[in-house]
């Protein structure tokens, strides 16, 4: 191990690049700036660039004063770039990590950084990679490329994976509070990773024997989500059909003190880890002469989610005989969590062009996404007022924002499907309220 950047890393002397300023990125640029480090982001959108230099956030996660200050006193700066890859100690690539349309991992952001920094990498030099993938990826993919430089690995040169848990949102759960695991290539890549963490995170820094082990690890607890929210979605199903409120299940489920767990149904999987990464292992595990049933048929209930909804939605209006062809309704909330503007994955997109297939009359509200496109359409977020809510002939909640006034939409609602369980504190006019 090299004595003297593990020397930088200790006394925080050594300089950062991030590549990739996203939800991943960003709020781990500015976290290693806070810490002391020098950060250098580099970033591919221009408007990103700009705006992390002019010290705004625009990701939720990021408090724009921490943004502001680390860029006033000069210790984070972004760029388009890779030149000053030439000039770090340290690397860490948090690129996005999508499907193909067949479902199949695109690692092309990770291979197009990693040509890219190759011309600028010397001797001395950690790299991390924290997206999210499938086991093999690190040792697959970016190992080969640098070694190709006659760079040997835990020698020259230091590789390590360390998974992302950033939870948009989350306001008990951040980067500097939450445990981070780390895989290196050899032990000296495993210790020079960790040594980084243990300067930036407050938690445990838990040491795995490898990438793959690390990269596995990541996969496991997202397909764990995936399964269970799967396993309640189908159960959601059957409940609706045998008149059973299947919120009211899982409550009476959750006084149990061990062995249960609540998940809760929902429109279908959002985001870019959940709905993505039990796909990724199920392509991997082909590779090995093995097929991931159990994973995949829960990919596939989850995905099935949006055509339930409308299916619902179809028959909600079929009982007060109004047809979905031609109907008018507001879907509450597009984002694909609750108070967050992210909608990346997001359910609700898939159900508004399926309603609009389907003959229906489309509006939205969701005061953290004024304005979206979905197949070449542009969508504004209309305001929500009495006269908005009543003119439609049924309210679609498919995202639970806490700011809206629930009570208030039942009132002045004709109809309601209720995907999310956010209108249980609603009093009066719940046979107004139709729940998944």
């Amino acid at each position: 191990m090299s004595p003297k950047l593990l020397q930088k890393i200790q006394n925080k002397t050594a300089k950062i690049a991030v590549i990739g300023l996203g939800y991943v990125g960003l709020p781990l640029a500015v976290q290693k700036a806070k810490a002391g480090f020098t950060v250098i982001g580099i970033e591919r959108k221009r408007e990103r660039v700009d705006m992390v230099n002019k010290g705004k956030t625009y990701i939720p996660d990021v408090v724009n004063d921490d943004l502001e200050k680390v860029v006033k006193n000069g210790k984070l700066k972004a760029t388009q770039s890779f030149n000053p890859v030439s000039e770090v100690n340290v690397i860490c690539i948090c690129v996005p990590t999508p499907l193909t349309k067949n479902k199949e991992p695109d690692t092309q952001y990770i291979e197009n950084v990693t040509e890219r920094m190759l011309p600028y990498l010397h001797k001395d030099q950690l790299v991390i990679l924290e997206s999210t993938t499938y086991p093999g990826t690190t040792e697959e993919i970016i190992l080969p490329k640098i070694q190709n430089m006659g760079l040997n690995v835990g020698k020259d040169f230091y590789l390590a994976y360390s998974p992302e848990r950033i939870d948009p949102g989350n306001k008990k759960y951040y980067l500097s509070n939450t445990p981070k695991v780390v895989g290196g290539v050899t032990p000296s890549c495993t210790q020079l990773a960790r040594v980084l963490y243990q300067q930036i995170v407050q938690e445990k820094i838990h040491t795995v024997s490898s990438p793959k082990v690390a990269e596995m690890e990541k996969l496991l607890e997202n397909v764990f989500r995936n399964v269970n929210i799967a396993l309640v979605n189908e159960l959601t199903i059957l409940c609706e059909r045998m008149g059973i409120n299947v919120w009211e299940v899982i409550e009476a489920a959750k006084t149990k003190p061990y062995g249960f767990m609540p998940f809760y149904p929902g429109p279908g999987l959002g985001g870019h880890c959940i709905p993505v990464d039990p796909f990724y292992l199920a392509w991997k595990a082909k590779e090995y002469a093995f097929n991931t049933r159990f994973i995949e048929l829960a990919g596939e209930i989850n995905d099935m989610m949006p055509y339930y909804v409308v299916e619902r939605t179809a028959r909600i209006l079929n009982q007060q005989k109004k047809c979905l062809n031609g109907a008018a309704i507001l879907i509450l909330g597009v984002a694909y969590k609750k108070d967050v503007g992210d909608l990346r994955g997001s359910p609700a997109l898939k159900i508004i062009a399926l309603l609009e297939k389907e003959g229906a009359t489309i509006n939205y509200n969701d005061p953290y996404v004024p304005l979206f496109k979905l197949n070449g359409k542009e969508y504004r977020s209309v305001e929500i007022n009495n006269s908005e809510i009543g003119k439609n002939d049924l309210i679609l909640i498919t995202t639970d924002h806490t700011v809206y006034d629930y009570q208030k939409i039942v009132n002045k609602a004709k109809l309601v499907f209720d995907t999310r369980n956010a209108t249980k504190s609603v009093k009066v006019g719940r046979e107004k309220i139709h729940l998944l």
